[in-house]
């Protein structure tokens, strides 16, 4: 697991947009942690400001994903541990949304607008 950022690098912290992983700027240049193989063009890593927003609302901490009834709420429950936001503002690029479905992923934003 990275090294968790401190609590006062909150106006540094970013969340992925895809699964709302929390981690620093910094540490998001070497990918996410979960969607490190699904965030990428032409085998390159997107940019951290185009797959991550800083503008987030709450923190959960993953600890034990398969036993986190938090976890599932979430839908993180298949996701490494570590802190993720609660919701997250922002939205991928179209053409990364659209790259998503045809490679069979279904893209759910993180940011509340969507629900089951």
């Amino acid at each position: 697991m990275a090294d968790l950022p401190s609590a006062g690098a909150k106006s540094r912290l970013r969340a992925c947009l895809l699964c709302s992983l929390i981690k620093t700027a910094a540490q998001f240049k070497t990918g996410c942690d979960n969607c490190e193989g699904i965030l990428r063009r032409n085998d390159k890593l997107l940019p951290v400001d185009q797959v991550t927003s800083a503008n987030f609302d709450g923190v959960v901490a993953l600890m034990d994903p398969s036993q986190s009834w938090v976890g599932k709420w979430q839908r993180i429950d298949k996701f490494k541990p570590g802190l993720y936001a609660i919701r997250v503002s922002g939205r991928l690029p179209v053409e990364m949304e659209e790259a998503l479905a045809e490679r069979g992923f279904k893209y759910r934003p993180r940011d509340g607008s969507v629900h089951d």
